[in-house]
């Protein structure tokens, strides 16, 4: 086996991005509009999404079933001139959240069918991120303008300004707790853009070992050690793209091979082990692309999306469900996702005084079974509790005199 896992290693170091045809993307029901943020839920099947053009700048639309139907929300009345810009939502989908760049934050506590809007200071808000649970929140100003980044730990109902500086915040993102946060700075002059961290609900931030460049967009895994953004040059017409990761909070960062384009979107699965990108267009001005990795960004494929521009993905904790939205003010496009099998770990602790299993909470169900030979199997009933400081499903057994295996299966 060694030999083997060797050889492995040696083709994906010298060949770290490849092109995958064998892949089923499936347009969900939401309506071709000019589709811009879209978010999900940690087991993949509640979704909310905003458009950017028309009359829809107003409407926040929710799916409950995996984009199969979805219910548009119209705050239009709430909402002053303007148009929202990005929602975000806890790991259940119960919380959301969203930002409108006519200096308005709303929150909703039932899935998106109602929306109350948040006394916040007037600045025009660009992005927001919420924690697992959906308590705490983080929101960020656009580029349109020197902002603060403001956030809260009652669910939006009150609102701090953050040691920050005032700058043109274009992107946050959060840990499953809430304690850890990663947001970037987009600046077009000399010496560029950052990216800063926070480790207390947002309150303080430390500016990163990142390049200065154009930081687009961020990415974090559940526990906050795993980074991911996308940025490009000091200038746009330099053709030049990036793709950083980061595997210890921003400490240091490393550069992901992967094609130039204007990418506008990454995400990150909760282990961060899964992460997507997401292009407007290519360099020449076609339609954009969407590039996956299944080993924390060591390796990359290309994935054969439709021909559109993709302004917005967004993964499931394990990593099963990508979610993409696409079109522009200009053009009509869809919501999309690709589902692939996951393979979650199941991680055994064992203490004086029980056991614990827990796994990543699956965007497929899976059970939990036991054997004391490896020949049969019973399911476990004892069901799983979700931790939403990690995202992870637990199960917590008594401790018994006996050899037991355990794994995980599709019912």
């Amino acid at each position: 086996m060694k030999p083997t896992k060797i050889l492995l290693l040696a083709a994906t170091m010298l060949a770290p991005v490849s092109f995958v045809s064998a892949q089923t993307w499936t347009q969900t029901g939401a309506p071709d509009l000019g589709w811009g943020s879209v978010t999900i839920s940690a087991d993949g099947t509640k979704l909310a999404a905003i458009a950017g053009s028309g009359s829809q700048w107003n409407v926040i639309w929710n799916s409950t079933n995996s984009g199969m139907t979805w219910t548009s929300n119209s705050i239009q009345s709430l909402s002053p001139a303007g148009r929202f810009t990005a929602v975000a939502m806890s790991a259940s989908g119960e919380k959301q959240a969203a930002v409108a760049n006519a200096n308005a934050i709303y929150t909703s506590t039932n899935y998106g069918a109602t929306w109350a809007s948040n006394s916040v200071p007037s600045q025009p808000w660009f992005k927001i991120a919420s924690s697992a649970d959906g308590i705490k929140l983080v929101a960020a100003p656009g580029s349109a303008g020197n902002g603060s980044i403001y956030f809260s730990t009652d669910s939006g109902q009150t609102w701090t300004r953050a040691n920050a500086p005032d700058t043109n915040w274009v992107s946050v993102a959060s840990s499953a707790n809430g304690s850890n946060w990663v947001a970037s700075v987009e600046a077009y002059s000399p010496p560029g853009g950052s990216i800063y961290t926070s480790t207390n609900c947002g309150l303080d931030w430390t500016l990163t070992a990142a390049p200065n460049l154009q930081w687009l967009s961020v990415a974090s895994s559940a526990d906050g050690t795993k980074l991911l953004a996308a940025g490009t040059g000091e200038s746009d017409t330099t053709g030049h793209a990036y793709i950083y990761t980061s595997t210890n909070s921003g400490a240091t960062w490393i550069s992901n091979v992967v094609p130039n384009a204007f990418w506008s979107s990454v995400a990150s699965s909760a282990d961060g082990r899964t992460l997507a990108v997401a292009a407007i267009f290519d360099l020449y001005g076609g339609p954009g692309f969407i590039y996956t990795s299944t080993n924390s960004g060591v390796a990359w494929i290309s994935n054969s999306v439709p021909s559109q521009s993709w302004h917005g993905i967004a993964l499931s904790a394990d990593g099963g469900t990508l979610v993409a939205a696409g079109g522009s003010s200009f053009s009509s496009g869809g919501i999309y996702i690709l589902q692939t099998a996951p393979a979650p770990e199941l991680n055994i602790l064992h203490s004086t005084s029980n056991l614990s299993l827990s796994w990543l909470i699956p965007s497929t169900n899976f059970v939990v079974q036991q054997s004391s030979n490896l020949a049969s199997w019973t399911d476990l009933t004892n069901p799983p509790a979700l931790n939403l400081t990690n995202l992870q499903n637990e199960v917590t057994l008594s401790p018994s005199n006996c050899s037991s295996f355990y794994r995980l299966k599709t019912p």
